[in-house]
């Protein structure tokens, strides 16, 4: 018990810049968190657009320069915010390592890698998914462990999912084989592969209409198909629905100071993936 409550006070919150840095760039709570994040958010938009804007040939060949003044402006904004982010956390390797340190450090090393890579800059897209920190500026706190809520949920629904998609498999191949038998090669489906193929099409109701059944006993089984379709989407949603529902909790906003680590309990007052105090 002493040495559980020693190892949580060994990892109380950082005090000093370190932790006006990290209340800054971790929170949405606070008026400058909030104000970081849409300024942010911002620069991202404008990154991604000007990387966008340096693809186009007759935009690049007016304003390359300026375009590529704008990227390294924003690349260096981002190395910096990336350094501070490792020294504002108690333990800098766990945050690297995690989601968005990985997306972070991927926001700009693109841009040195095209000294060596030519053409890896626009690899700097990879910045639009910094814009899931939206999230926390938005206070949609249900958000921010959905992610996990989706894996459990998708963790276990695996069997069920699995029994449904061979069920589907066998379907199509089933329904493929049949088509060519009624159809033949002389209206297209000039194999069961591609019969098979037809029936995915058509049993996910995408329908290209590359391949159509031109036989009155054809277009029969299309229409089958077609109906069955409609209710075989519906399945895999309310196994995952199901499972979502058992899995939903509450979820904080806070940032855990030592790994950054989010979507902790709303009543936690320790960090359940380091141990750290919240």
């Amino acid at each position: 018990m002493h040495r559980k409550i020693k190892k949580n006070l060994d990892h109380r919150p950082r005090e000093g810049w370190r932790a006006t840095v990290h209340e800054v760039i971790f929170e949405a709570d606070t008026p400058a968190g909030k104000g970081f994040d849409i300024l942010l958010i911002a620069s991202i938009v404008l990154s991604v657009a000007a990387v966008m804007l340096d693809s186009v040939s007759s935009v690049s060949e007016r304003h390359g320069a300026t375009l590529y003044a704008i990227e390294w402006f924003f690349t260096l904004l981002f190395t910096v915010e990336y350094v501070l982010r490792l020294l504002s956390v108690g333990r800098p390797l766990k945050f690297a390592l995690s989601f968005f340190g990985i997306v972070d450090l991927l926001a700009f090393i693109p841009t040195y890698l095209s000294f060596l890579l030519p053409g890896a800059e626009y690899l700097l897209v990879i910045r639009v998914l910094r814009i899931l920190r939206v999230f926390r500026i938005l206070k949609l706190v249900q958000y921010l462990g959905e992610a996990e809520l989706l894996l459990q949920a998708l963790h276990a629904s695996r069997r069920k999912i699995t029994v449904f998609l061979f069920t589907v498999l066998t379907l199509v191949i089933i329904f493929g084989a049949l088509m060519y038998v009624l159809e033949g090669e002389r209206h297209g489906f000039t194999s069961i592969p591609r019969s098979i193929y037809w029936a995915i099409v058509t049993l996910t109701t995408v329908g290209y209409g590359d391949i159509s059944p031109k036989t009155n006993m054809g277009q029969a089984l299309a229409a089958v198909i077609m109906v069955l379709g409609y209710g075989i989407i519906a399945v895999p949603t309310g196994i995952v629905t199901v499972e979502l529902s058992r899995t939903t909790k509450a979820v904080s906003t806070q940032a855990c100071p030592e790994c950054s680590a989010e979507g902790h309990d709303a009543d936690a007052v320790y960090c359940k993936y380091c141990g750290g105090r919240l």
